[in-house]
């Protein structure tokens, strides 16, 4: 039986686009898991990726993807340390989301090609913020165990999607589709508990500042 045969095809359209919501969605979580992934899901014959994307199938790459996800199993875990990872990692997994998706769209007109790289790197960036707003909440939690608990949830949500986008794309964008709905729900709770945290200290100090001396 020829290869060709045995290999899934190339996504094209609307299911390259639900395996590219995936993907963003993924790095913005943990970009060096998402590129492992990628490359060892390719080598293994179960996701043929477009000619543009060929270059994360270099072992060196996936290798270098597994080393740098390993650093990042251990560091994430570290109360506070993981916050300045992850504020580190604005400038890493954002970009490259977009230059995945800009890869990944070659056959788009150029105007195409741009709005789409422009919305991978949003949900990227909407991933890694729900990353960045769920570690500050458990920032001041004394114990280890809410950031172990939270990065194992994330590696493992990042693992579980990237397979599972390989069966059933649809289905795991629209799974995405809801942890965005979810994130910006909380994003927005933490700000407005912050806000009300940082009023609430303004407040106090007014107060203070105008109370008669003895």
């Amino acid at each position: 039986m020829p290869l060709a045969s045995i290999l899934p095809p190339v996504p094209t359209g609307a299911e390259l686009t639900a395996l590219l919501v995936v993907v963003c969605f993924s790095a913005g979580l943990n970009v060096y898991a998402t590129v492992a992934m990628l490359g060892l899901l390719s080598r293994v014959q179960v996701l043929t990726l477009p000619p543009s994307l060929h270059l994360v199938e270099n072992w060196y790459v996936i290798a270098a993807g597994g080393a740098l996800f390993l650093v990042e199993f251990i560091g994430d875990k570290i109360p506070l340390f993981d916050l300045l990872w992850n504020a580190m990692h604005t400038f890493v997994r954002v970009p490259v989301a977009a230059l995945l998706t800009y890869a990944a769209t070659a056959q788009l007109p150029e105007w195409e090609r741009l709005a789409a790289t422009l919305l991978g790197a949003s949900i990227a960036l909407a991933a890694h913020g729900g990353k960045t707003a769920a570690r500050a909440a458990v920032a001041h939690s004394p114990e280890p165990f809410s950031n172990i608990a939270l990065s194992l949830s994330e590696d493992a949500t990042v693992v579980f999607l990237m397979w599972f986008a390989t069966k059933h794309a649809y289905v795991a964008a629209a799974i995405v589709v809801a942890l965005l709905a979810i994130i910006a729900i909380m994003i927005r709770a933490v700000a407005r508990a912050m806000r009300d945290l940082f009023g609430g200290a303004e407040n106090a100090l007014v107060k203070s500042g105008q109370a008669p001396s003895t």
